[in-house]
């Protein structure tokens, strides 16, 4: 019986390690993708394309260059000399001012010194018609000349809830239709009091007022010959200040300013005062009446 031949086994080869991990040996060898390998090898030859390569094509890249030189330098040096004009015109402008503002002052100065002139010669006036006491009377009632003494000072200011602009300012308010707002009837009211009460002098804010001052309402500040008031109130009446203060507390026109307190929260103080001082009306106008003396016919 013929012998078997052994069966013999093939060797096997011995295996990688990282035999499991073909991708990340194949990202790790090829890590640029081909496509992207191709692109930049073109961008490149762009590249180095993209320059002129002809004379022609070189001189006239170099003369673009330099007309944009020539124009950056040309505005540059516009630029310096217009600088000197510029400001130039800019002081010319300022002095301008100054020298216009030195005139307005020179003229507001020659008015008070006219308005003053114009007030020595109604107080001499009134000295010359009626006598010295007499003229100091007139001048004081009507306004004339400035006056102190005892009185009251009554101040008068809008609720603190009331809508009101920045600063006090009349102007940015938001209308008198607020019921916390002080108006310009009640301000008429609390003066008309004053007088009533005995007051031989008023003013509101240092505002002088005489027999033909106005209290009006202009849009939404309130006005005293036509010059706008800014809360709080001030109102400084020279008399008997304890009886002043006790008759207008007392009269029709306090109790309306109470009530004002009480249902609006309009803000009120009143205190009797030493000495009040209140300057004379900035213009009073003169006026004289003669008797008729005509002859009745028979």
């Amino acid at each position: 019986m013929p012998q078997q031949p052994p069966v013999r086994s093939t060797p096997t080869r011995p295996t990688r390690p990282d035999a499991s991990m073909s991708l990340l040996t194949n990202v790790m060898d090829h890590s640029l993708d081909d496509g992207y390998a191709e692109a930049a090898a073109r961008k490149k030859s762009e590249e180095a394309g993209g320059l002129p390569k002809t004379l022609r094509a070189k001189l006239g890249l170099a003369a673009g260059l330099v007309l944009a030189g020539l124009v950056v330098t040309v505005g540059a040096a516009q630029a310096r000399v217009a600088a000197p004009v510029v400001a130039k015109e800019r002081q010319e402008l300022i002095d301008r001012i100054e020298s216009e503002t030195r005139t307005a002052d020179k003229l507001e100065s020659a008015v008070d010194t006219l308005r003053d002139d114009v007030s020595a010669r109604q107080r001499e006036a009134l000295k010359q018609d009626g006598g010295g006491d007499q003229a100091d009377l007139v001048g004081i009632l009507s306004g004339a000349t400035a006056v102190h003494g005892p009185g009251v000072r009554l101040v008068v200011d809008d609720a603190k809830d009331a809508s009101s602009g920045g600063n006090g300012d009349p102007r940015e308010t938001s209308d008198f239709s607020d019921t916390g707002r002080v108006r310009d009837r009640d301000m008429q009211r609390v003066v008309n009091g004053l007088w009533q009460s005995g007051a031989e002098a008023v003013s509101i804010n240092g505002q002088r007022l005489t027999a033909l001052s106005a209290i009006r309402a202009a849009g939404d500040a309130i006005l005293v010959d036509n010059k706008p008031l800014v809360p709080p109130y001030t109102v400084l009446a020279v008399g008997d200040g304890k009886r002043l203060s006790t008759r207008f507390q007392s009269s029709a026109d306090g109790q309306y300013l109470h009530a004002l307190r009480e249902n609006f929260d309009i803000r009120t103080s009143i205190s009797v005062e030493d000495d009040v001082r209140l300057p004379a009306a900035p213009s009073v106008i003169v006026r004289t009446a003669e008797p008729s003396t005509e002859k009745g016919t028979s």
